[in-house]
């Protein structure tokens, strides 16, 4: 008898768990979509959970609170954005400057979707005190992982300054994303594209050392 009520407790228990991940999973959908359409200010507790179709109960359950459900949104389509972004970029091989050029063009695919809101960790900062450490320091964390990777393409492709170059990119990447939140124009990755473009002049390239001179460090003397 106690062996059949604990193999019970232990059925009850996975489905219990299984309904866990489901309606987590549904929440942060819903809280996805909400968050980037409407704003996170904007978005109460009641909207979510009548979205997800779950208990408000559920919610504080899982998340424990808005704020840390907030977290959880941003962190979660932080990296599927850098998987998508990434992923794009390697797509189709090539050297690093050919991966570099696909950079404005994902960017236009991505401003073309309809529920293209822009970016949810400028957003997020945006909206809030900027005081409030807490989503900033997300953001810095989503960016620093898409500089970096941005900066090692750069330095194969011999930029003198790849740290620069990259910092050069990413304010343009960023210029597009907010235009085409406001505009509502794919196109605009275009013209980002083109400003990209002109950064890519040979004096931005390292010129090859010839044999016999002098390092470079001594030349700058």
């Amino acid at each position: 008898m106690g062996k059949s009520s604990s193999k019970k407790r232990s059925v009850a228990a996975a489905l219990a768990g299984g309904d866990d991940e489901s309606a987590r999973g549904r929440l942060l959908n819903a809280a996805t979509r909400l968050f980037c359409k409407n704003g996170i200010n904007a978005t109460g507790i009641d909207a979510i959970i009548n979205e997800a179709g779950t208990a408000k109960t559920t919610l504080y359950k899982l998340f424990g609170s808005k704020t840390n459900l907030v977290h959880v949104v941003l962190e979660t389509e932080g990296k599927l954005w850098r998987e998508w972004f990434i992923g794009t970029i390697e797509s189709g091989g090539g050297n690093a400057q050919a991966k570099l050029a696909r950079i404005f063009p994902a960017l236009k695919d991505w401003f073309g979707q309809e529920r293209f809101y822009g970016c949810p960790f400028i957003n997020a900062v945006g909206e809030h005190d900027k005081d409030q450490k807490q989503f900033r320091a997300i953001a810095l964390r989503h960016k620093k992982i898409v500089l970096a990777y941005i900066e090692t393409l750069v330095g194969e492709m011999g930029a003198a300054e790849p740290e620069v170059l990259a910092h050069q990119l990413g304010l343009l990447m960023d210029g597009a994303i907010v235009a085409a939140m406001v505009t509502r124009d794919p196109g605009v990755a275009d013209t980002a594209g083109l400003a990209a473009g002109s950064l890519f002049v040979p004096t931005k390239l390292k010129k090859p050392r010839r044999a016999g001179n002098a390092p470079a460090h001594l030349m700058a003397v």
